[in-house]
């Protein structure tokens, strides 16, 4: 019993982790990433978006 209080104790006062400066610099880089690469994603999301459109219709027709 002893042995398990002391494990919950030293799992709980464990600080090791992503801390608040480590996830904002994580998504301020996904957002330069997205923002340096915009042009080429909304390109290939509409060329996805046509290609889906036309199978449907083949479908559909």
């Amino acid at each position: 019993m002893k042995k398990l209080g002391h494990a919950l104790r030293s799992f709980w006062n464990e600080e090791d982790g992503l801390g608040t400066l480590e996830i904002i610099l994580i998504i301020a880089v996904v957002i330069i990433i997205a923002l340096l690469f915009k042009d080429w994603i909304v390109e290939l999301v509409e060329r996805l978006m046509g290609k889906a459109d036309d199978e449907a219709d083949k479908i559909f027709s």
